[in-house]
């Protein structure tokens, strides 16, 4: 059920602004502290605090298709404090109040490859393009950003390329890390979550990636045979509840997989942390065109948001936007497999366990007012409705930096138990989450009365409050 919904437009900073301090304007005029398209990718960070990401930035303003309009958006996440008080009588058992806290830009200590702007043609108001450096680059710190020429020689795995497309967050059980796919290697890097400094860049199958490179996706994908769809990489990110195995999805199916048996096959990948030892896996779409977002259950259980491109910022109404649940104990790994090898080799799936378009619609929000691009998914702190534990789902939308089109940054909160999820042979196991310094206390006020209440924390389960 829906339990909450609340939006984020702003800042101490300003409408429509984060909390990074940066100031001037990006190559297509708007402010290089724009905040928008926060839904990519949430994670939960403990007590109140979520981690929200932004992808590559704002390219749905057009200036210059020699960079599929692409600017020099540095790649960042928001610390985002969410404040549920019990409503009794409401609505909705809860209302949600997004407050932006901290905004933490990704950067790496040695030096990055960027791009010169040599032969990309002009900006709209006819002078050159310009170095895709940022200017706010030291000789000790180089920032990751969306513009989609900042490659060097390679393949598309080339861990020094600054480019990076963001779509999934998680926080490692210690909280000192953050872990972010990432759509143009594809990669999966990990942060430093204190400083925002890359830590590492996590090896993934080379069959993922791509050998020509190009700063306009369509040409990316017309002149190569295998890897990665331009644009529809690694999607999808989940982190096991004991930390210990980064589970990443792909968008769409591989260069190779797009046609006959496979065309609706994509690609999972497993990176042991420790090891980094890898594993394939296959999922077979049902109804959508793509995937969005992976997030962990359990140590072999998953969630799995299946979606199409309808709804609000499509300029038509919302048709699928459904979750669905994967079972990755005893499945094929399909490394060497393609074709209906491939496809016969898919982990088993039921459901849909949540389809977003009708709940929604049972509490009036017209198709039309579904956001397009549900893309961000994670589990948050338990609550109680009259009486009844439930766990909580937490859904984002990506409105590609552009409210007045694609509408606010959303958030939706989704009430589940235990028995719903016996339903389908699954169960939960909430992750191990220390304490960040972001979060006031790790543990959550009891607000609620009338049978309505919120539990102290995710990192035990609580008995429902009278």
């Amino acid at each position: 059920m829906l339990l909450a919904m609340g939006s984020l437009s702003g800042s101490s900073a300003g409408a429509n602004a984060d909390l990074s301090g940066l100031t001037g304007t990006l190559e297509n005029g708007l402010p290089a502290n724009i905040l928008g398209g926060i839904g990519s990718g949430i994670t939960y960070a403990g007590g109140n605090t979520f981690y929200a990401l932004p992808d590559r930035g704002p390219n749905a303003t057009p200036y210059n298709s020699n960079v599929d309009d692409t600017v020099s958006y540095i790649s960042r996440y928001q610390t985002v404090s969410m404040n549920l008080t019990a409503t009794p009588g409401g609505s909705l058992p809860y209302s949600l109040t997004p407050t932006l806290t901290k905004t933490t830009l990704l950067s790496s200590s040695a030096p990055l490859i960027y791009g010169t702007g040599a032969g990309l043609g002009n900006k709209i108001d006819g002078t050159p393009l310009g170095s895709g450096a940022p200017t706010q680059n030291t000789s000790s710190t180089y920032y990751f950003t969306g513009r989609s020429d900042n490659f060097g020689a390679g393949n598309s795995g080339n861990p020094n390329n600054a480019r990076l497309d963001p779509e999934s967050i998680r926080v490692s059980p210690d909280g000192k890390s953050v872990y972010v796919s990432d759509e143009y290697g594809p990669y999966v890097r990990q942060f430093d979550n204190a400083t925002g400094k890359l830590v590492q860049t996590f090896t993934l199958p080379s069959n993922l990636d791509v050998s020509k490179l190009s700063p306009v996706g369509g040409t990316e994908i017309s002149g190569n045979t295998s890897g990665r769809t331009a644009n529809k990489g690694m999607e999808g990110l989940a982190l096991t509840p004991d930390g210990k195995t980064l589970v990443g999805i792909v968008q769409a199916p591989l260069i190779q997989d797009a046609s006959g048996a496979s065309k609706n096959t994509v690609r999972i990948v497993t990176i042991d942390v420790a090891t980094h030892a890898t594993h394939e896996y296959a999922y077979n779409l049902t109804t959508g065109s793509g995937v969005s977002e992976i997030v962990a259950l359990n140590d072999h259980q998953f969630l799995v948001d299946e979606r199409d491109g309808k709804g609000l910022g499509d300029g038509s109404a919302a048709k699928v936007k459904q979750l669905f649940i994967i079972d990755l104990k005893g499945a094929t790994d399909v490394s060497s497999l393609n074709g209906s090898a491939l496809a016969a080799a898919a982990v088993t799936k039921s459901g849909p366990f949540l389809d977003i378009v009708s709940a929604l619609g049972a509490h009036g929000i017209p198709s039309t007012q579904v956001p397009s691009k549900i893309e961000g998914l994670t589990f948050g702190q338990d609550v109680t409705v009259n009486g009844q534990v439930e766990h909580t789902l937490w859904v984002a939308n990506d409105n590609d930096f552009i409210p007045g089109t694609a509408g606010p940054n959303v958030f939706y909160v989704f009430g589940f138990t235990d028995a719903d999820l016996a339903k389908y042979g699954a169960s939960f196991t909430p992750e191990q989450i220390a304490a960040v310094p972001e979060a006031s206390t790790w543990a959550m006020i009891i607000t609620g009365f009338f049978g309505i209440g919120l539990l102290a924390s995710r990192r035990r389960k609580q008995p429902a409050l009278a």
